[in-house]
């Protein structure tokens, strides 16, 4: 009975955990789109927001983490409770990550309308980069949140479409800095701002592979070989 008993308590704090994961994710995902609305708008108060926001993200991810803490030397997890533990701390972490990638394109924005840039191209790519990463953050929380291991290998797999975009601006840029030598400025920081989006991508990425490790004991990170095995089985 007393066994049960800790059961129980485990249950609902690993599910107060999630909770906690979740919202700090939500939060993250709008301090993203945020950032892009900054940049396409040029509105400097949108921008401003998030970066007021980048502290409480920072909170959120050393608070969890205490949690963390304090559950594996309360509970001694084992197995793969204890590879749920380590997916909570890495998955903040990347969370955590994503709000400076958020951060420093709100920077950027912000400077571009401060020195009064003003940028002759679209920012088709962008906003479809950032879109996609976006949606792929989205679904490494639902999937982290369901430890659903074949939506994992589906983020993983669609990472390479958020590349694409990344490549088609960069061949957008060239042309642009061609055209007119005096875009260089600017367009090295719409360089940053795409690459920082790439990187969110990267971290949605991160989140799904800790599921894959949660669900099946295995670390697919850098592994392709054994991704490959593990999306055969499913």
């Amino acid at each position: 009975m007393g066994d049960k008993h800790i059961s129980t308590q485990f249950d609902a704090e690993i599910s107060a955990l999630s909770t906690q994961v979740l919202e700090m994710g939500g939060l993250v995902e709008s301090q993203i789109g945020q950032a892009v609305y900054a940049l396409r708008h040029f509105d400097i108060e949108a921008a401003r927001g998030v970066m007021l926001n980048e502290k409480r993200v920072n909170q959120m991810e050393v608070d969890i983490d205490a949690d963390v803490t304090q559950i594996i030397a309360k509970r001694q997890p084992t197995a793969r409770d204890l590879r749920l533990m380590m997916a909570i701390s890495k998955t903040i972490t990347n969370l955590e990550r994503v709000g400076d990638e958020a951060d420093r394109i709100a920077r950027m924005a912000r400077d571009l309308i401060e020195a009064g840039s003003n940028l002759g191209i679209s920012f088709n790519e962008i906003t479809r980069e950032s879109d996609l990463a976006i949606a792929q953050i989205r679904k490494a929380l639902d999937a982290f949140a369901r430890l659903d291991e074949k939506a994992a290998v589906e983020i993983v797999s669609a990472d390479s479409a958020i590349d694409d975009e990344f490549d088609s601006f960069m061949r957008k840029l060239i042309t642009y800095v061609m055209e007119d030598p005096r875009n260089i400025s600017s367009s090295l920081d719409l360089v940053f701002i795409a690459k920082a989006i790439e990187r969110i991508g990267d971290h949605a990425k991160n989140i799904a592979e800790f599921v894959i490790y949660v669900v099946r004991g295995t670390d697919v990170r850098h592994n392709k070989a054994a991704f490959n095995e593990v999306a055969s089985t499913l």
